[in-house]
């Protein structure tokens, strides 16, 4: 995974870099040069306005314009105030051209915002932010130096308005706002520029899992067997078990369900205890469309008291909801939306990794909370975020999809933090296969290539 840091996180690695013999004005020459090098490439010789805030943000911008000038590109910079830092000053001098008051600046093709980095709390001068709102609206490209300014760095909140940006370049590390709502959408594409601060986290981006492809040796159930609960909306069950099957288990089992599965779906009574008993069996998917009658709960407590690796959706939360939960014997992997984790945990402060993660602690079990920036959380304090997912995901049955997905992962043996990520990853790359006229039925259809690509 690609680390993923705070505010503070991100300045203790500096300081550890700096306090090891590198400077502040080479890791501000590193970051110019990296934030040149993407003008460069994204807008060509077009000319250029950097606004420069007083920190190190802004001294950044002063080096960038330095070396965009230097290939020939016109840069004129403006400045919100002056420089207040050493290394900000030295590259103020070092840029020894003209500096514009921000509130006069007349647009340009470029507009580079350093006015604000990393570590902002609270919203910009009115003035400030009208004028960066109308540099923005009149430039042709727009790039953000480490965060769009007016942002939150470690929840992604907005802390004003905030104009739309099309290329952001993370200094160092991508920061919770990079991929949280929001400010994800702000960012436009984010690229990360390596400036010789190495990082550590525990949180990450979901990368592309590593999934080998079955053996000469394997066999249906070594490959996995999947067993999915249905319940009154039968359709719903479907989607969950063909995406488990096309998710690479091999072995699916519906336990009730209507018409139009695939004929290689293996049919079984919602009420056969023996089958959920059978020690083939290596994860239950039980939640989508399910239903909340007596019939419901009793078909959740029998899976709930098999002791197999669960996937919790759906219905199956919203059964949970209003008692104690349950201590999960076996690997569990929770999946709500918004409404369902807050039917089932409760309102929660704080940012949507720190509300996953304190619910991930409280339940014993992974929580996968979903939206546009899936955020999953373990036990244990690990945590990570989903890159950004096509927007047409938003459709109805494609988390059935996901949990589906999630259940081939846990059969194939892997922890359910691992199988949620796997299966973010995976539901998200099938969605870009399948385009932007996708039903959730589609997806399942896109991923045998999506897991081609994991082998």
């Amino acid at each position: 995974m690609k680390p993923i840091v705070t505010a503070a996180e991100m300045r203790a690695a500096e300081a550890a870099v700096i306090g090891g013999g590198t400077s502040v004005e080479t890791l501000m020459e590193r970051a110019g040069e990296a934030i040149a090098e993407a003008a460069w490439r994204y807008a060509g010789t077009a000319p250029a306005l950097i606004l420069c805030g007083p920190g190190n943000n802004g001294g950044d911008g002063y080096v960038a314009g330095r070396l965009l000038r230097e290939r020939g590109v016109p840069v004129r910079i403006a400045a919100s105030a002056e420089p207040r830092t050493d290394a900000a000053r030295a590259a103020r001098v070092a840029w020894d051209g003209p500096v514009e008051p921000l509130a006069d600046a007349r647009p340009a093709p470029l507009l580079i915002d350093a006015l604000f980095g990393t570590g902002l709390t609270r919203p910009l001068d009115p003035s400030l932010g009208d004028a960066l709102d109308r540099l923005a609206g009149a430039a042709r490209y727009r790039i953000a130096v480490d965060l769009p300014s007016g942002v939150g760095t470690d929840d992604g909140i907005l802390l004003g308005p905030v104009p739309r940006f099309d290329l952001t370049i993370a200094l160092g590390a991508l920061k919770p706002a990079h991929r949280l709502q929001p400010s994800a959408a702000l960012c436009g594409r984010v690229a990360v520029a390596d400036i010789g601060v190495p990082v550590t986290a525990r949180l990450g981006e979901v990368a592309r899992p590593r999934l080998p492809p079955p053996g000469p040796a394997d066999n249906k159930y070594s490959r996995g067997m999947v067993a999915v609960i249905g319940g009154e909306m039968p359709g719903a069950a479907i989607l969950a078990a063909t995406a488990a099957q096309r998710a690479g288990a091999g072995y699916v089992a519906l336990f009730g369900g209507g018409p139009g599965a695939p004929a290689a779906l293996v049919r079984k009574d919602i009420g056969d205890q023996a089958a959920l008993s059978d020690p083939r069996l290596c994860a239950i998917v039980i939640g989508p469309g399910l239903g909340r009658t007596e019939e419901a709960r009793a078909a959740l407590d029998r899976a709930l008291g098999t002791g197999k690796p669960l996937l919790l959706d759906a219905d199956a939360l919203s059964l949970l909801a209003g008692r104690p939960l349950p201590r999960f014997v076996a690997p569990t992997l929770m999946t709500p939306h918004e409404g369902e984790f807050l039917r089932l945990f409760g309102r929660i402060e704080g940012s949507k990794v720190e509300r996953a993660r304190l619910a991930a602690a409280r339940a014993g079990a992974v929580v996968l909370l979903k939206g546009a920036d899936s955020v999953i959380a373990a036990p244990d304090g690990r945590a990570a975020i989903a890159p950004p997912a096509p927007s047409w995901l938003a459709s109805a049955g494609t988390g059935d999809v996901l949990a589906g997905i999630a259940g081939a992962m846990l059969a194939r043996g892997l922890d359910a933090f691992d199988a949620g990520c796997a299966a973010l990853w995976l539901h998200g790359r099938a969605a870009e296969m399948a385009g932007p006229a996708l039903i959730a039925d589609d997806l399942a259809q896109h991923l045998a290539p999506a897991l081609a690509a994991c082998g």
